[in-house]
């Protein structure tokens, strides 16, 4: 299963009309667990890299730790970044959470590099 999810995702990213190129800098995977760390230019010329290390979980599979971060494509500036890191225990939802581009800390939810996609799709 943790090697079908890293296929699954690597597709996801090679499909994607917001993915220009995109590199798997890390990748491993376990019977029960697994880890894939790439970085992504996108379409409008930003900038992705994305960790997560994750486990089997039933029929599925459960991200464990994650950081997505999305960036101008300098690199200079913020636009997101989703993280479940425990350092800000006050958001709602914590761990989950969301550095905005102005510096404010939001509530997030679980996110999987697949669910990114979605989520960048969609902006």
């Amino acid at each position: 299963m943790p090697q079908a999810y890293l296929i699954a995702v690597k597709t996801a990213l090679a499909s994607s009309f917001m993915i220009v190129s995109f590199d798997v800098l890390e990748e491993w995977v376990q019977p029960d667990r697994g880890y894939i760390r790439i970085q992504a230019s996108l379409q409008n010329g930003d900038f992705i890299e994305a960790s997560e290390y994750f486990t089997r979980q039933a029929d599925s599979h459960a991200s464990v730790r994650y950081r997505y971060q999305w960036m101008n494509g300098e690199k200079t500036v913020l636009r997101k970044r989703w993280d479940n890191v425990p350092h800000h225990p006050n958001v709602m939802n914590f761990p989950h959470h969301i550095h905005l581009a102005d510096g404010e800390i939001v509530s997030g939810q679980s996110l999987s590099i697949l669910v990114l996609l979605e989520i960048l799709e969609s902006e």
